[in-house]
């Protein structure tokens, strides 16, 4: 793989996405994964263990929760990230753990800090629409590389996209990159973001989008 894809999801459009068990959704950005651009279930043998990421297990619950089974024992979409994920990441040495790839996607999500950039931005939750180019312009400003913005389409009748998903790129150096996608490059995304029949897909620059605070 070549680079990594930092996702961060917005709860509250997750939960509108799906009819799970979603209460209360975060009103903050959290993390959905770290993703090489190239594989998935790399190393089936190398089974996901809650204890090694035991101590940083309250940063874990805050920042990259199960948003949608917030009741359940929380671990199974971690599990899963690590299965999928995690095994091809751990090809680089930075990311060669359990605790090391949990631990550097908690970091680097810190370090992007995409909740205070919004904001700074005057970019925040709300009932009126936004133009997606105001953000992306917004982003792209403020971190010098264009993330990749993912959106719910509208409904039936409705005009307006939803905002559901901002992924940052990041080199196997760990610096931010554009996310532009090669020509006929491969998508990591196109399976995961799948709930139910709704699903994310990048943003049109043309359509009123919403940043929700609320499911609806």
């Amino acid at each position: 793989w070549k680079k990594l894809y930092l996702a961060h999801h917005w709860p509250v459009t997750v939960c509108k996405m799906s009819a799970n068990d979603c209460q209360d959704p975060p009103k903050y950005w959290t993390i959905h994964g770290l993703w090489p651009d190239k594989a998935e279930d790399c190393n089936r043998t190398w089974h996901f263990n809650v204890t090694e990421i035991k101590d940083i297990m309250s940063d874990m619950r805050h920042y990259w929760p199960d948003v949608l089974h917030s009741s359940l024992n929380r671990t199974h979409f971690w599990k899963h990230e690590w299965d999928k994920h995690g095994t091809c990441a751990a090809t680089i040495e930075v990311l060669n753990s359990q605790k090391k790839y949990f631990g550097k996607t908690l970091e680097l999500y810190k370090h992007v800090d995409l909740n205070s950039c919004l904001l700074k931005a005057g970019i925040k939750p709300s009932s009126s629409y936004y133009e997606m180019t105001a953000i992306k312009e917004a982003l792209t400003r403020f971190y010098g590389v264009t993330p990749k913005i993912q959106c719910l389409a509208p409904e039936e009748g409705e005009k307006a996209q939803t905002i559901g998903q901002i992924e940052f790129c990041f080199t196997k150096e760990l610096q931010l990159r554009n996310c532009t996608a090669e020509k006929g490059g491969y998508n990591p995304m196109s399976t995961h973001l799948k709930l139910g029949t709704e699903e994310l897909s990048v943003c049109n620059d043309t359509l009123p989008t919403y940043y929700p605070s609320e499911v609806q």
